[in-house]
């Protein structure tokens, strides 16, 4: 009978040993940023912006603002990731083609 209150006693010390470790270990464990991913057209956020992955593409009569040569690789918001393709502080998360353009493009300095 000692035997099952000795087991019963290491589980709830172990138990609660862990239940405290979890909290502790928990914040020096390291994050992984996730990888961002391509942007869609499809994307709400970018239908709602015209982005369009192609400046090329760009329907002018629809978008005012848009003019012949704007692309996201001269914009302020983009930051480039590699020869085609960027991120952008509008889609965060979301990689942006290079040659692409949204309605809130603004020249890049």
């Amino acid at each position: 009978m000692s035997n099952d209150k000795l087991t019963r006693r290491r589980f709830l010390k172990a138990t609660a040993a862990g239940v405290i470790a979890v909290p502790l270990t928990a914040g020096t464990l390291p994050v992984r940023a996730q990888e961002p991913v391509a942007l869609s057209e499809d994307d709400a956020t970018a239908k709602a912006l015209g982005y369009k992955a192609d400046a090329g593409a760009v329907d002018a009569g629809k978008y005012a603002n848009y003019k012949a040569g704007q692309d996201c690789g001269n914009c302020l918001q983009y930051k480039a990731v590699d020869d085609a393709q960027g991120t952008c502080a509008i889609f965060p998360g979301k990689l942006v083609a290079k040659a692409g353009w949204c309605q809130v493009w603004v020249k890049g300095g």
